[in-house]
């Protein structure tokens, strides 16, 4: 892969963790404000939504070779 290409994939990379990291605090937000509707799930979803943001960071901190 030449040097020229990598610019465009580490553009993406960090654009798809962006939308990720803002997708993961929707999910966040949307889950702990209906924890009565959810009941015992609440905490699974929670769980779920702070792995999308978490994993949302790792692309925006990853280097990209």
């Amino acid at each position: 892969m030449s040097e020229e290409g990598s610019f465009g994939l580490t553009a993406a990379e960090k654009f798809f963790g962006l939308i990720l990291i803002i997708a993961g605090a929707l999910f966040t937000y949307f889950t702990f404000t209906s924890t009565q509707e959810l009941g015992a799930y609440a905490g699974f979803f929670g769980f779920l939504s702070s792995v999308v943001i978490v994993l949302g960071l790792f692309l925006i901190i990853a280097k990209t070779e």
